[in-house]
């Protein structure tokens, strides 16, 4: 609830570029660094994954890539703006799911441990692209 009252009156002004998006990403993304720290730190301590800071960079970058594409897709307007913006939001799924292949292949984690932590962190950066994505489609449906 924070997340949302915090940005959706950054958001709401204007139609994000990528300048825009990437300064909204960036705080995003501290405001998730420090909730994560602060949760090890003072709540729960030990209770992050191995090498957790690897898959919040996987998870950011992944999402970062997704937008851009979709955000392309959408310029590009016509027809193939939904297949490129869907094309995007899969590539970021499918990268995601072999990332975990490979983790959970490599590290013995606490599966709910890892689970939560994955899927909170892929759930919230999906959740910010997604708002993102329809702000700048909300725009180009008024004009």
């Amino acid at each position: 609830m924070l997340f949302i009252r915090l940005f959706v009156p950054l958001i709401k002004l204007t139609k994000l570029n990528l300048k825009r998006f990437l300064t909204l990403f960036t705080v995003f993304t501290v405001l998730l660094a420090a909730i994560a720290v602060s949760v090890d730190t003072a709540f729960l301590p030990g209770a992050l994954v191995p090498k957790f800071w690897v898959i919040f960079g996987f998870i950011a970058f992944v999402t970062l890539i997704a937008y851009v594409v979709s955000s392309i897709g959408i310029k590009k307007g016509a027809e193939n703006s939904i297949y490129i913006l869907m094309g995007g939001i899969t590539l970021k799924l499918l990268l995601c799911m072999a990332f975990v292949l490979v983790y959970l292949l490599k590290f013995r984690v606490k599966s709910l441990y890892f689970a939560t932590e994955f899927f909170s962190l892929y759930f919230f950066y999906t959740a910010f692209e997604v708002y993102c994505l329809l702000r700048n489609l909300r725009h180009q449906n008024k004009t």
